[in-house]
């Protein structure tokens, strides 16, 4: 019983941080999107983590990943995530007759993006978790929060950016610039030592600077 009801625990402090920001940024929607597709939207972008994982996991047994370096690597494995976030949100509400707005390419992005980032803080915190005692709780909670304000953020920086494209009609341009701000958050994490965290920080506030203003431009306009 005490082992289910911790399971339980984990599974709602991995998806909380998803919550969380989902919130956040539908008040970003003038015209609320249904909850029917929001949930469809969250679903396909966790699901979205086998093909992204299995994916990378070929990328990494092939001998290109050694050949292009750890850097061209980062890239890689990071185009491979974003495509895979993007290819949840097409599938999910390409076609339906909500997706009626340029501003809701951005808030479907970002919808399957968080779907993505729960299932992967739900890995991280099944591994952080082994045994049932205070420090493991707070060892958990730590890294989840951490996680909040790092990688989770991260996936709805780079995917909002990519919505914005999408709307624009320029998916090509916006898988490019999404690729590179997750290559570039991910060189600082690994980089830099004991100011990773803090570059990385500020990184993630430059970007969220720019995705908003990308919002306040779709607000005003209209598909073509």
């Amino acid at each position: 019983m005490l082992v289910f009801a911790f399971s339980l625990f984990i599974l709602l402090i991995a998806v909380l941080p998803s919550l969380a920001w989902l919130v956040f940024f539908l008040k970003e929607d003038l015209h609320p999107e249904p909850k029917r597709l929001l949930f469809l939207t969250f679903a396909a972008g966790a699901l979205s983590t086998i093909p992204a994982l299995l994916f990378q996991i070929f990328f990494e047994s092939t001998p290109l990943a050694s050949v292009l370096g750890p850097i061209f690597a980062l890239v890689i494995l990071a185009l491979i995530e974003e495509v895979s976030k993007f290819g949840a949100a097409y599938f999910a509400i390409a076609g339906d007759e909500n997706f009626d707005e340029p501003v809701d390419a951005m808030i479907y992005m970002i919808t399957a993006a968080l779907g993505f980032a729960a299932i992967e803080n739900l890995f991280i915190a099944s591994s952080t978790f082994s045994v049932v005692t205070a420090a493991s709780i707070f060892d958990t909670g730590q890294v989840l929060l951490l996680r909040f304000v790092g990688a989770t953020l991260l996936h709805v920086l780079a995917s909002g950016l990519l919505g914005f494209y999408w709307a624009k009609r320029k998916i090509s341009t916006g898988l490019t610039v999404a690729t590179v701000t997750h290559g570039i958050f991910n060189y600082l994490i690994l980089s830099f030592e004991n100011a990773n965290l803090l570059y990385a920080t500020i990184f993630l506030v430059l970007a969220m600077f720019f995705l908003f203003q990308d919002f306040e431009k779709l607000k005003a306009s209209r598909f073509q």
